[in-house]
Parts: structure tokens; C-alpha cells; sequence
């Protein structure tokens, strides 16, 4: 009975490091940001970001292939700084934000990419159709505690995607050649963290 005692102890011990490994974050709205960039009249491009997200992500520092991030987006917190441009881009033309509030990202693959990145893959779903996408990511960083006590950590991500694949074919053609809107966008993500309290 002792043997069979201190062989489930020494599993017990065994096992506990890898059951602490993984933590849960939660996205920080006020600290975080998704950005975008895309070409415009072929000559400059313009920029923008979403200003309400939320989500969560799991990492687990033992294997970090095992994490894993889930993030939605309020389509209407679009902002470009031009209130006539957002409006457009609220409406059916674009986002249709009526039929589609929401835009989300759920990762299914996380693999290292150099020494501090990550390759993150995933299912983005926009404008009521669903692709896979790979983010760039840098980080996450080390953890860090704010002078609240909660402890933070952070990570940059980029992506390109094409608009036309998800729906979103509105344009005009120019006199000059070209289109008004380029079909590229260029996704540029920065994430705060907060640790969430263990359960």
C-alpha cells in the first residue's frame, strides 16, 4: 500500500508543473488595439481601428504550441477618423454592420516562429464568411505586475488578408486605371493582457 501511496504522490508532483504551465488572460479593451491599413485612389493608404474587443487567450509557457487565443470585435467601433468614410464603411457596402455586429478570430494552431514569435493560425470569420488566416505575432512578453496588482503581459500581430474573400467587393474604377479601394488589408494587432484569477 505504501509503494502504490508514494508512486501516485511522486505523479501528483510530477504533474503539477505541467497543470500550472497554462494560465488564462484576458484581452484589456482600454490597452489593446486592432489596426488596419489599406490603399486608396492607388496614391497613399488609409488607416483605422476597432475600438471595442474583447477575448481571451490561454498560454502555456511549458509548451507554447499549446496555447490559444479567441478574440471578437464590435464591426461598429470602426474608426478612421473621417465620420462620413465610417459610415460607409458601417453600411452594406462594406461591413454591413447591421447583418454582421461582430467579426471574431479563433485560433487553431500556434507554432514558434524564431526565438521571441509565433505563428498563429486560425479561423477568422468577417462579413458572415469564415477563412483561415496566420498571424505574425511577437511575444507574448514576460509577465508584469501594474501598480493595481494585476499582472500583465503583451503581444504584437500582423496579418494580411484579401477583402474580396470575404465578401467585400465594393469598388469603383478610376479614370486613370486602378480601383478606389486596393483589395489588400494590412491587419496590425497590439494586445494587452490581464492574468485572469485562478478557478
Amino acid at each position: 500500500m505504501n509503494r502504490v501511496f508514494r508512486f501516485f504522490a511522486v505523479l501528483t508532483l510530477v504533474a503539477l508543473p505541467t497543470l500550472a504551465a497554462a494560465a488564462s488572460w484576458n484581452i484589456d479593451p482600454d490597452h489593446s488595439s486592432t489596426g488596419f491599413k489599406v490603399r486608396h485612389l492607388m496614391v497613399s493608404n488609409v488607416k483605422g481601428s476597432f475600438g471595442k474587443v474583447q477575448g481571451a487567450v490561454t498560454i502555456d509557457d511549458k509548451d507554447i504550441t499549446k496555447s490559444s487565443v479567441s478574440v471578437t470585435v464590435d464591426t461598429a467601433s470602426i474608426d478612421t477618423g473621417v465620420a462620413k468614410r465610417d459610415t460607409h464603411l458601417r453600411s452594406p457596402d462594406f461591413l454591413d454592420v447591421g447583418k454582421y455586429p461582430t467579426m471574431t478570430f479563433v485560433s487553431t494552431k500556434v507554432a514558434k516562429n524564431g526565438s521571441n514569435g509565433l505563428k498563429v493560425t486560425g479561423n477568422l470569420t468577417l462579413h458572415g464568411i469564415t477563412r483561415p488566416i496566420v498571424l505574425d505575432v511577437e511575444g507574448p512578453s514576460g509577465e508584469s505586475k501594474d501598480p493595481w496588482g494585476n499582472m500583465r503581459r503583451g503581444a504584437s500581430a500582423t496579418a494580411k488578408i484579401d477583402r474580396k474573400d470575404f465578401g467585400l467587393t465594393w469598388n469603383k474604377a478610376l479614370e486613370t486605371g486602378g480601383v478606389v479601394v486596393g483589395e489588400d488589408i494590412n491587419i496590425i494587432i497590439e494586445v494587452e493582457m490581464i492574468k485572469a484569477a485562478a478557478k
